[in-house]
């Protein structure tokens, strides 16, 4: 089968389709014929080794994928041949990569494909959306009411922060360029600020969560505009980390980081039942995806470390697909 394998620390040009033996289930396992897979960031971290995990042989790119059941394993229970499901936890922690025609995955790690939803669609937001929910849900625990800033708001990542906050009934507030507030505001945004302000100038009322998607946003500008007792998530590095340690502390404010790839087997599960709800609705599923075949692979990862892609979302699929 094809598959588009990478040099663990090597550069994206070095990334190949090329043909390597079909996987074999375990008793736990499903089978599954890949139609689709995404590019993600973080996928290209893996690559170059900045994230350390260990890597399967050979190491095969992506950790979303979509696509059918063609077999499973004895002890399988929640899928038969012929379901359509997807996955976004594969290709680190030891486990094969998405990027193949076929992918042999964990029955714990596999979700159903809501009926009448578009699963290029759907695989092309699954790892935003489920970084989204994760952050809102355990990470932060927001409830009702409370007030969360949303800092790059306009992204892939911030605006399912935004819906899935609106949907919780947060009053959400956003910082982005003008020209997207419209599109803001359509998914749930209360409150639209010019990200070209410094935040402590924006006159936001002090907020409960503060969480930024850009590395740009200043740490200290994050904690000025927090109230007290409120939390910052970190979901990416600030260039900018300093920030006023006494008045953090007096105020007892909290400070979280999280990324995806720690995530828990049940605190995914959670994630995608909640995002199935929304997918089912028509939520969420707004990306702009760019359908490239598996052979655009070292591409896609060359655009995404360029930064050409602006908020266009690649997935690929198999040859023969496209």
């Amino acid at each position: 089968m094809q598959a588009a394998v990478f040099v663990p620390g090597g550069p994206a040009t070095e990334i190949e389709v090329k043909s390597i033996a079909e996987p074999e289930i375990t008793a736990n396992e499903v089978l599954l014929q890949v139609r689709a897979a995404a590019v993600d960031n973080v996928d290209t971290y893996v690559r170059r080794g900045i994230f350390k995990t260990e890597l399967a042989t050979p190491a095969v790119i992506g950790r979303d994928a979509v696509g059918t059941v063609l077999a499973v394993g004895p002890a399988v229970t929640k899928f038969k041949v012929g379901d359509w499901v997807w996955t976004n936890s594969m290709g680190y922690e030891g486990r094969p990569g998405a990027t193949s025609e076929q992918l042999a995955v964990p029955e714990d790690r596999l979700y159903a494909v809501p009926d009448g939803v578009d699963p290029v669609a759907l695989v092309a937001a699954v790892h935003a959306a489920a970084t989204a929910q994760i952050v809102l849900q355990t990470v932060m625990q927001a409830h009702p009411q409370q007030t969360i800033l949303i800092a790059g708001a306009a992204g892939h990542v911030g605006t399912k922060l935004v819906q899935l906050a609106a949907l919780r009934g947060l009053d959400v507030w956003t910082t982005s360029a003008p020209k997207d507030f419209a599109m803001l505001q359509q998914l749930g945004s209360q409150h639209c600020l010019d990200y070209q302000q410094a935040l402590p100038d924006l006159g936001m009322p002090p907020m409960q969560h503060v969480i930024a998607t850009s590395a740009r946003v200043p740490l200290n500008q994050q904690c000025a505009v927090l109230a007290p007792g409120g939390m910052v998530t970190l979901i990416t590095a600030p260039t900018d980390a300093s920030f006023d340690v006494p008045a953090f502390y007096m105020q007892r404010q909290v400070m979280q980081g999280f990324v995806i790839s720690h995530a828990t087997v049940t605190e995914l599960a959670q994630a995608a039942t909640q995002l199935n709800q929304a997918f089912a609705q028509g939520k969420l599923l707004d990306d702009q995806v760019v359908v490239k075949s598996f052979a655009a692979a070292a591409w896609a990862h060359t655009a995404m470390e360029a930064g050409t892609l602006g908020r266009n979302k690649v997935v690929l699929v198999p040859n023969q697909l496209k």
